[in-house]
């Protein structure tokens, strides 16, 4: 669905030029679900807003079910396969009531009335929000708005839904939903690629980018990734927390499996 090559991106100022992307190259698969995780300044929201063309290509090329981002005549389409979820909620609501700021997307494309209606109410059961339709949006938490923002993607029903840390502004329970309604989707067959910096998160995902500097420096499953303590805490990030305590137990003497992960794991080894 998504394959980048060589894929390249400089920010310029007068203060000089800034390489976000240096070299990129990967594919995602039709229905895959992949985690992208990188500290602050790595260029994964820099990567997330070339899959739907918000940002060009430097150099290098980003190809989404076949188009070329870089030509024109392709944006329509690009940007009808793939919907975007940021991470504040407020940012992407613009109507002053629930269904109408759902139906904004729909409308755009031109969509009948009718046909409107139907997808407007699917999403909004789909994310468990139906009884809201006629609230404003201004009158809802922090994670029911990020519903409706999901909620919004839904319903134009794009082949790829990008969450650029979804979570980020969000309580734990508001976090909690937000995943499972995004695993959800992804149970629907939908590609999923999930930007956060809450490993726990990343953890649900099949695979896992790491970025660094603007490269991508690891690839592989949630359990490659996170059981290499070393390299993980190197490039500094947070081990999940079933991974540290595993760890610790171990240089204490437990005869632990090298590879958990979860906590349900670490619960059935130590029984």
């Amino acid at each position: 669905m998504i394959r980048a090559e060589n894929l390249r991106h400089v920010y310029k100022s007068s203060a000089g030029d800034r390489v976000a992307l240096d070299g990129v190259s990967f594919s995602i698969n039709d229905g895959e679900f992949v985690a992208i995780i990188g500290t602050n300044g790595s260029g994964k929201s820099t990567l997330a807003k070339h899959f739907n063309a918000l940002l060009l290509p430097t150099s290098g090329k980003i190809f989404v079910d076949g188009l070329d981002t870089s030509d024109e005549k392709n944006l329509w389409h690009v940007r009808q396969n793939v919907g975007m979820v940021f991470q504040n909620p407020d940012s992407e609501i613009v109507a002053a009531i629930v269904d109408d700021d759902v139906a904004f997307g729909l409308e755009n494309l031109g969509i009948e009335p009718k046909k409107i209606r139907e997808r407007v109410d699917l999403a909004l059961d789909d994310v468990n929000m139906s009884d809201y339709k006629k609230f404003a949006p201004s009158k809802l938490s922090g994670g029911q708005k990020q519903r409706i923002a999901i909620a919004g993607v839904i319903a134009m029903r794009t082949k790829i839904i990008v969450f650029d840390e979804p979570t980020a502004m969000l309580d734990p329970q508001g976090r909690r939903e937000i995943l499972q309604m995004v695993k959800r989707l992804h149970a629907q067959g939908l590609t999923i690629i999930y930007i956060t910096h809450f490993m726990e998160e990343a953890a649900q995902a099949q695979r896992v980018l790491v970025m660094e500097s603007g490269r991508i420096v690891r690839d592989g499953t949630p359990r490659e990734v996170f059981t290499d303590v070393r390299e993980i805490t190197r490039l500094g990030f947070d081990v999940p927390v079933a991974v540290q305590i595993a760890n610790r137990l171990r240089r204490r003497g437990f005869k632990l499996p090298k590879k958990i992960l979860t906590a349900d794991e670490l619960a059935e080894a130590l029984q």
